[in-house]
């Protein structure tokens, strides 16, 4: 039987790569030779490798939200409370203000845009990411009820999903160039829409 050649790369250093593509210019403006380029592979590497370019966004977005689910445990974890993770991430997305962070916005809610609700594959990671991180906030504020923050009666799920509406929102505003002071009056009325 004979053995294929061993991949000539790094993986997660390629994924990070394509993650990169993707998230610069969206699933259907990035081709095959931008993610050739970008992860410095060969056409029969990439195939080998991952399949095809539907298969490499799915795993691109996967990781992308693992990260990012990853990254706001961590900062939820660091926090005296549960209000002062939600008034930090709003602030820091905020700050974030005519940047080259804003200018590319956040990978899951641009993929969310552009995919619509197609039914394809990638259509539905891209809402399952969504849906991912509404849940992580569903606990976020239930946190931050328990610790009295927000009143008990309003409903967690409810507010979960308008957080995870704000923060697209305002993500939206600062890819768009939106200034920090605008962005900050925006993470006024959303905090005032919490409590």
């Amino acid at each position: 039987m004979r053995i294929g050649r061993p991949l000539q790369h790094e993986p997660e250093a390629a994924l990070q790569a394509a993650m990169r593509a993707f998230w610069r210019s969206g699933y259907h403006h990035t081709s095959l030779r931008d993610l050739l380029n970008d992860m410095q592979l060969s056409r029969s590497s990439l195939y080998q490798a991952y399949g095809n370019k539907e298969t490499l966004f799915l795993l691109a977005l996967s990781r992308y939200r693992e990260q990012l689910l990853d990254q706001l445990s961590c900062a939820l974890a660091k926090e005296d409370s549960a209000w002062a993770f939600i008034e930090r991430l709003l602030c820091r997305t905020a700050q974030q203000a005519q940047s080259e962070q804003a200018a590319l916005g956040c990978l899951i809610f641009n993929s969310a845009t552009e995919l619509g609700n197609s039914g394809s594959a990638e259509a539905n990671a891209a809402v399952q990411s969504v849906q991912s991180i509404t849940q992580f906030f569903v606990t976020v504020i239930e946190q931050a009820q328990q610790e009295g923050a927000i009143p008990l009666e309003r409903d967690a799920h409810s507010l979960a999903y308008f957080l995870t509406l704000s923060i697209s929102g305002l993500r939206m505003l600062l890819k768009s160039g939106a200034s920090q002071q605008h962005a900050q009056q925006q993470v006024e009325n959303i905090l005032r829409g919490l409590s």
